[in-house]
């Protein structure tokens, strides 16, 4: 399928690793200009060297996210590069553990600023853009919002704050066609996954517990299937498709637990 994308300047955040290198990647081979915004350079340039072997064009821009000056950097960047921004996916986070229990005002905050504060800068900050290109935005969420998982407060919240965020600017952007849309992320092998894993005790234990509830093929979603859906959205394709919460899980939070 076509998706109408070849040139289409997306900015993706967290887009070198994991999640975000899957978008990148599923979006630069749909002929998209991917610009990765990240706090690690090395990572950021890794990624580029690998698309532009594969023929593709991308960009990146090193930036720390939780410092605002650098959200409103990031996109100057990338319209002083290209002249347009027709995609804003909205990525980059990490579960931080920061708990009830364990947990405290000052760690609390700064996992906001690390989860959910960027996402509404970023999409601030481009909006000008993306009401003269009428593109669309996708916030990348996760299950914690509605499922909980213990110990992770701040990211849990986050995330709650990420699927109301994506309601409330579909709303808002109605009358720029500006569609936006989450998608809710639950069991995918990352390399954050991985540290999370490698916590417990017996981390193949843990694993093997997780995958074996998984409903469709028992099996973890990968960064591409995520990724596909993401770029799907973004695309002409989905022209009538805004303010939902799509789930690429393989039934796991939403199937009734008696199939696994």
């Amino acid at each position: 399928m076509n998706l109408n994308l070849t040139e289409k300047v997306i900015i993706v955040t967290g887009g070198a690793k994991g999640i975000g290198e899957g978008i990148s990647t599923v979006l630069a081979a749909e002929g998209a200009i991917p610009v990765i915004v990240g706090r690690n350079e090395a990572d950021n340039q890794r990624t580029v060297e690998a698309l532009t072997a594969i023929g593709a064009q991308s960009f990146q821009i090193v930036a720390e996210l939780t410092r605002p000056d650098e959200c409103k950097k990031a996109v100057e960047q990338t319209l002083a590069r290209f002249g347009r921004i027709d995609g804003l996916v909205n990525n980059a986070g990490v579960n931080d553990g920061v708990g009830l229990e364990n947990g405290d005002y000052e760690r609390f905050m700064q996992s906001l600023h690390k989860n959910m504060v960027h996402y509404y800068l970023m999409a601030h900050h481009a909006l000008p853009a993306l009401k003269a290109s009428k593109g669309a935005i996708v916030n990348i969420t996760s299950k914690t919002a509605e499922t909980g998982q213990g110990n992770t407060s701040a990211y849990a919240a986050a995330n709650g704050g990420r699927n109301a965020l994506t309601r409330e600017w579909a709303v808002e952007l109605l009358p720029y066609s500006i569609r936006v849309n989450a998608v809710v992320v639950s069991e995918s092998w990352t390399p954050l996954y991985e540290n999370w894993i490698n916590t417990f005790d017996d981390p193949k234990a843990k694993l093997d517990s997780i995958v074996s509830k998984i409903p469709l093929e028992k099996r973890m979603t990968t960064p591409e299937e995520i990724a596909n859906m993401v770029v799907f959205l973004l695309s002409s394709k989905s022209s009538h498709t805004t303010g939902q919460m799509i789930y690429v899980d393989g039934g796991y939070v939403h199937l009734d637990r008696a199939l696994t």
